[in-house]
């Protein structure tokens, strides 16, 4: 039986790979953003989940499993976008203590100039790299891995940005 304390070479270069990969491939992307848009990642996250509602509106804590934060994270940069004048801070109408988020027609503008060259910026340092069946079977892997931690670890799936 094979030694399950440690990985073994293909495991470690399976496993170090995707981490180092998807670290600076976040990070690099966060930085063309900036750079392009001047909006951070975490801005964009934000305007990208609330522009695909049909209200431009979500709950907090909605919006905190889509992107994978806490609430005290969602707050703090609702509270930062707010002063960008990007979204608005709306009360519930169905729970006195719960809040919306709601995008402005200036987080729209930002998002409309933004999402075009973030995409052309992932495709330039992402999708163009790969074969249609590599990205076929990328997207096989993250569903697995996606769906194990949903069930197993009760980990809520992320927003693509």
């Amino acid at each position: 039986m094979a030694n399950k304390t440690w990985l073994n070479a293909r495991e470690q270069r399976a496993w170090r790979g995707f981490h180092l990969v998807s670290n600076e491939l976040t990070a690099e992307l966060g930085r063309q953003l900036a750079r392009d848009s001047g909006v951070s990642a975490a801005d964009y996250a934000v305007l990208v989940a609330l522009s695909e509602t049909p209200t431009g509106r979500m709950r907090f804590r909605d919006l905190g499993q889509i992107l994978g934060w806490e609430r005290s994270r969602i707050s703090h940069q609702i509270n930062r976008m707010e002063t960008r004048r990007t979204v608005e801070r709306q009360s519930c109408d169905d729970d006195a203590r719960g809040f919306n988020a709601s995008i402005t027609e200036a987080g729209r503008a930002v998002i409309a100039a933004a999402a075009p060259l973030h995409v052309r910026a992932v495709r330039h340092c992402f999708i163009d790299l790969l074969t249609p069946e590599q990205l076929e079977t990328l997207g096989d892997i993250t569903d697995i891995v996606a769906t194990h931690l949903a069930n197993e670890h009760n980990a809520h799936p992320t927003a693509a940005s």
